[in-house]
């Protein structure tokens, strides 16, 4: 029996004539009771209305509208901060895979056997990467002060987490054959690792770190909001001013960058898989 079969699907067994037969009946109406019941609670909780979601989405038109023609003038004052973006995304996602690797190989219960380093390892990335970026910047800025190193440090908390979880549980996967008989003709745990498994999950690792820096583009954007650094302080500044032609540009040059990265990064994952 599959996944499906399991999910929706039940069985009961009855005797007939001695002999025990199987029955299968459906779960289907009872897990479309189910989500039917999550969905009222959902809207009674949140408090959603769709009239006021169609009513107020005019306007949402009407904002957009405005932000065309971008004002093409104005990418004079925000490339630089682009760049910073751009910047502080690449440098917190390498610190962040870099610093990762040695976590994840803790955390892997097939090359790090023991069970309480697991268990705090494992505990540790959970815990970072429950927090969102927005809010350990927030953090960061009262630590470090305003500026692109809070948003650095956010940006490297959520790629280590990140980064470290993913490799961890690909590490788990991996052939241990050729490492176990390395160690048993006596060298060490660490050239093993580099001899035979590293190999095995470098593609992996520099994908998903390639990945994370793809992402890290996009959150970077909204970090000046809290007085992180980049392109979100002037991005923040022009929507207060209602000046959505100023907005409208530094959102095009936003889709732009992340179009150009994410295309560079693509294709270099598909070379290293």
């Amino acid at each position: 029996m599959g996944w499906y079969d399991k999910l929706f699907e039940a069985e009961s067994f009855t005797l007939e004539n001695g002999k025990q037969v199987s029955q299968k009946f459906t779960r289907v109406p009872l897990i479309i009771l189910l989500l039917l019941v999550g969905i009222v609670v959902s809207v009674w909780v949140t408090g959603f209305s769709l009239l006021t979601l169609l009513t107020n989405f005019v306007g949402f038109w009407k904002i957009l509208a405005s932000m065309f023609p971008p004002k093409l003038s104005y990418f004079l004052q925000v490339w630089q901060p682009l760049l910073m973006t751009i910047q502080m995304s690449f440098f917190g996602s390498f610190f962040g895979a870099v610093v990762a690797l040695p976590f994840a190989i803790l955390a892997a219960s097939n090359i790090t056997t023991n069970r309480v380093i697991n268990l705090i390892v494992r505990f540790m990335l959970t815990v970072v990467r429950t927090i969102p970026t927005l809010v350990s910047a927030l953090i960061a800025t009262y630590i470090f002060g305003l500026g692109t190193f809070a948003g650095t440090i956010a940006i490297f908390l959520f790629s280590f987490s990140f980064v470290g979880k993913q490799l961890f549980e690909y590490m788990e996967t991996v052939d241990m054959g050729a490492f176990e008989a390395l160690t048993a003709t006596g060298a060490n745990t660490s050239r093993a690792f580099v001899t035979t498994i590293f190999p095995q999950i470098l593609p992996t690792y520099l994908s998903t770190a390639l990945f994370a820096f793809e992402g890290n583009v996009r959150y970077a954007a909204i970090l000046g909001y809290v007085g992180a650094g980049g392109i979100g302080m002037i991005l923040n500044e022009k929507i207060g001013w209602r000046e959505f032609q100023s907005v409208g540009m530094i959102l095009l040059s936003i889709f732009v960058a992340v179009v150009i990265i994410e295309t560079i990064s693509q294709q270099l994952r598909k070379y290293l898989s």
